[in-house]
């Protein structure tokens, strides 16, 4: 199994000694120099290839990384880890097996502990990566299925949330996680005192993931409650307090939520005194910090949900060390057939029935000019369909899912048997991985129907079908109706004057 490895670093001395592990995959592995101004290049072997980072947080840089990929796997480690004898070869036999559903294949995080004394505050918190699910330090993930959601959200601009956030997209869109038998060795790093304090800028994050995954995203992510009620009575306590003019019920309000704190924390530490004194200073201020943030993410998530989730270009940027020469760009995908389909996947309004916004009355649904033959002609020639369609009408409040289908039913009365019915019911500021123009819907009808899904064929009336169809790796032909951009025409790679025109020209071997 084809795979590549992509290493985000910002220099770090640790990356010499990964790079040294991995002796015999460098022609596989892209180093993402992540810096933010212009140093002396890496010190890399001469096969690895760099790749420059935009400097604008993991995310980012991974995104960077992956699209310098073109093989079928990007497996994706910390700058920082240390690989276990072993681990290539445990790798390898994890891709190989791995069966079509499967789009990542976790690695295992040991994070060792100092023996002889009970661990710190920071180094508890390291530990954590144990248990994380899709933690980016040791995590595989199929390049189809990294394009079809977009790769990482860069709106995360921390290490912190960014690899639950693609986790939970990635499942959305269809795809399995399983977790492999290859470790890593994830050593503390050193951090400042501090470091306690500046992790709460997570809490922000956490806000935009409750917006894009909804309330139970936590549940669904493995991720523990954490704190944060506390620090929110905690500083509401003592911002009463101050309101009320009464200084003295702020004040005790403050130290009973600082002691509770630094108890709860230096309790299963080391009990230094340089431990007891940090958790004690850090207790009395991060109440403020977690529920500051938190506060901010409020006030920006609006803004953040509406900003660009920069979706994947074409690969490329990458510079093999040691040649002098550029690294081109390579393809992200199989093209879509040119030939006899494995499948074809329509959309519903506007492509088999004509469009009427938001329909839940079966009365209502009217087929398309000549679908009924053309569809005819697809089943005699034996080559499966599907129906893929956005009813956001369902996230507006305006349709229920039993609307939908008993619209779909009727369809099928008036043209017949279409294979599965994959339907997408949020709305556009949802964030989901299953509205096009993301490609989820694409990937979902692929594996119900058993078939590759650059394999496919999807027939829609807008660009949004045929953008979902190009990030699946799939053939994508836009039949224009008269709400149908002029843009979209002229952005499309492949348009047919109608649906039977369509579906006679993938019918047609060697089309």
């Amino acid at each position: 199994m084809s795979f590549e490895v992509v290493i985000p670093s910002s220099g770090r001395p640790s990356l010499g000694a990964l790079l040294e592990a991995l002796d015999g995959l460098h022609e596989r592995v892209v180093v993402v120099d992540d810096r933010e101004c212009a140093q002396p290049p890496l010190a890399v072997p001469e096969l690895v290839r760099v790749a420059r980072g935009p400097a604008r947080g993991p995310a980012a840089a991974r995104n960077a990384g992956w699209r310098a990929c073109g093989s079928g796997w990007v497996v994706f480690l910390d700058d920082d880890v240390e690989p276990e004898p072993g681990w290539p070869v445990r790798l390898e036999a994890e891709l190989d097996a791995a069966a079509p559903a499967v789009g990542g294949v976790q690695g295992r995080i040991v994070v060792p502990l100092p023996a002889g004394r009970r661990p710190t505050d920071w180094e508890r918190n390291t530990h954590g990566l144990e248990a994380a699910r899709w933690a980016t330090a040791d995590m595989a993930y199929r390049r189809v299925a990294l394009k079809a959601v977009g790769g990482f959200d860069e709106r995360f601009p921390r290490a912190y949330r960014e690899d639950a956030d693609l986790g939970l997209r990635i499942q959305a869109a269809g795809w399995r996680i399983v977790t492999g038998t290859r470790t890593v060795r994830h050593p503390v790093r050193p951090a400042r005192a501090w470091v306690s304090l500046t992790k709460q800028a997570g809490n922000a994050d956490d806000v935009l993931m409750r917006r894009l995954h909804g309330r139970d995203w936590r549940t669904r992510a493995g991720v523990p409650a954490g704190r944060r009620p506390r620090h929110l009575a905690v500083t509401a306590a003592v911002a009463g307090g101050l309101a009320a003019r009464r200084p003295g019920i702020a004040g005790l309000a403050w130290l009973a939520g600082t002691a509770e704190l630094a108890a709860a924390r230096i309790a299963p530490g080391p009990r230094t005194p340089r431990e007891v004194t940090t958790m004690a200073w850090t207790s009395a201020m991060l109440p403020f910090a977690a529920t500051g943030s938190w506060l901010w993410g409020h006030a920006t998530v609006r803004r953040r949900v509406g900003a660009p989730r920069r979706w994947p270009q074409a690969p490329g940027g990458a510079v093999r060390r040691g040649t002098g020469g550029a690294r081109g760009p390579r393809a992200a995908t199989r093209p879509g057939p040119r030939g006899r389909p494995d499948a074809v996947l329509f959309d519903r309004d506007g492509t088999l029935v004509v469009d009427v916004p938001y329909n839940g009355d079966p009365a209502r649904v009217e087929p398309v000019p000549g679908a009924a033959a053309a569809l005819a002609r697809r089943r005699a020639a034996g080559v499966p369909t599907a129906v893929i369609s956005n009813q956001s009408g369902i996230a507006r409040g305006l349709l229920t899912e039993a609307q939908v289908r008993a619209v779909n039913a009727r369809v099928e009365e008036l043209l017949g048997p279409l294979g599965p019915w994959n339907w997408c019911p949020h709305g556009p500021e949802d964030g989901c991985g299953c509205r096009k123009p993301a490609p989820g819907l694409i990937l979902r009808a692929a594996e119900r129907l058993g078939v590759d899904p650059a394999r496919c064929v999807v027939i829609g009336d807008i660009g949004a079908d045929v953008v979902a169809a190009h990030a699946a790796g799939a053939r994508g032909i836009l039949v224009p109706t008269p709400v149908t951009r002029p843009q979209e025409i002229a952005a499309a790679a492949e348009v047919a004057p109608d649906l039977p025109t369509a579906i006679d020209r993938v019918l047609a071997v060697g089309a």
